[in-house]
């Protein structure tokens, strides 16, 4: 049924699933499912991490509306971590100016998003579901798609950058680092690089940095965690805009808090769209997300997270090897791996066919045809370039990345 005036709006890929795997009885926390395809660490307690919160205080003036840009204390504490964590020995710092807050990492970007003027915005493929509607529903730029190739490992090099900001006449370039799905990390010299590029054919980055904590192939620069803030020049006219937040690199999905980090004139822009569109975050919740931006706190967090992940990493990552799923690169970054099951079974040889066979024995994954960010794509009919793909996740509890590993060799061998 259709009502006048309302348009169809398709599932992100990542909620596609949820809703398919909940309409056969999943619900968050059952146990006898394996989530190994929602983007979202495990919430709880790590050994040798930060104590978790657990309680969130709302002083009288909570209750009022949080500014729309953010809460000053929390911009300021976001960019004293930046300052700290990248530019220590950099003359040009960031300010809190140089910091909008949101109301989660779709929100952020959506507000960037709708910043953006008649300019050609170009990005890659394969790379986040979400970004897919952002690129469609804004008609003031265009959209450019640019194929990664998986025999290359998906990069993207620095002479390639460089043809296709200038022979597209791109003002724009938006991409996820590390890359979700593939794991792919640009970091240290060749992430310079990528600033430089941008600096000299003034084209802004839109860099998406929300597994920037989750980085297992590591360089001197960049040991553990990644962030092109490392070689902006001057906060405010290099034209690097970035986005993170509590979801991934903290473990707090639900607190919805996130930020933009970006010259000042951008962030002046992402305010006044944030008016229009959604009107500000949570202010007890930026007031309490203030404390967890404390150097060490985020240290110890980190360390925590990488000792924890990496096992997982190897746990999953060997055991799709084992069931015949081929990966054109491991992750360096993310806690995804991006399998190509091709070569399995005929009934399972798919993306999709992967995953509803995987829902009936309760695991969850994500056919790698959402991450076709292409709206051109979706409109022609044709078949997806990443059909034979399946994206699963170690962001689970590490037993439950081990009972879904059990399921889909099992799965597997009875149709073989």
């Amino acid at each position: 049924m259709t009502i006048p005036g309302f348009r169809s709006v398709p599932f992100t890929g990542v909620i596609y699933v949820m809703a398919e795997a909940a309409g056969r009885g999943y619900r968050y926390g059952h146990p006898e499912w394996c989530n190994l395809g929602q983007g979202q660490p495990e919430t709880g307690p790590l050994p040798g991490a930060p104590a978790r919160v657990s309680e969130v205080k709302i002083g009288p003036g909570d209750q009022d509306y949080a500014p729309i840009p953010g809460l000053w204390e929390l911009r300021r504490a976001v960019a004293d971590l930046y300052n700290e964590l990248y530019r220590q020995d950099a003359r040009s710092k960031y300010t809190e100016r140089n910091v909008c807050i949101c109301s989660g990492g779709r929100a952020s970007l959506t507000r960037a998003v709708a910043a953006l003027g008649q300019v050609n915005l170009g990005h890659f493929l394969p790379d986040y579901t979400a970004y897919e509607e952002l690129l469609d529903v804004f008609k003031l730029f265009t959209a450019i798609p640019i194929l990664l190739e998986g025999q290359s490992g998906y990069h993207f090099g620095l002479d390639e950058l460089r043809r296709e900001i200038t022979g597209r006449g791109l003002s724009a370039l938006l991409l996820s680092n590390p890359c979700n799905p593939t794991g792919r990390v640009i970091q240290g010299e060749e992430l310079k690089g990528w600033v430089d590029v941008a600096r000299e054919l003034g084209c802004s980055l839109l860099i998406d940095e929300f597994y920037s904590h989750y980085v297992w192939d590591t360089v001197a620069d960049d040991p553990g965690l990644v962030s092109a803030a490392r070689y902006v020049s001057d906060v405010d006219a290099d034209p690097v805009v970035l986005f993170d937040g509590l979801t991934k690199n903290w473990r707090y999905p639900g607190w919805r808090c996130t930020w933009i980090v970006a010259p000042q004139p951008v962030i002046e822009a992402v305010s006044s769209s944030g008016s229009f569109l959604d009107g500000g975050g949570s202010k007890p919740l930026q007031r309490s997300a203030i404390p967890l931006l404390a150097l060490d706190l985020v240290q110890s967090e980190t360390a925590a997270i990488h000792q924890a992940f990496r096992r997982k990493r190897r746990i999953l990552g060997d055991g799709l090897k084992q069931a015949g799923i081929r990966f054109d690169v491991e992750p360096e970054g993310t806690f995804y791996w991006w399998g190509d099951v091709s070569a399995l079974p005929a009934s399972i040889n798919d993306g999709m066919s992967f995953f509803r066979a995987a829902l009936e024995r309760k695991v969850i994954c994500v056919p790698g045809e959402f991450f076709d960010i292409n709206p051109g794509k979706r409109r022609s009919g044709r078949p997806s370039r990443f059909r034979h793909y399946v994206r699963f996740s170690f962001g689970p509890e590490e037993a439950a990345v081990v009972e879904g590993v059990r399921r889909v060799q099992e799965m597997v061998s009875a149709l073989r």
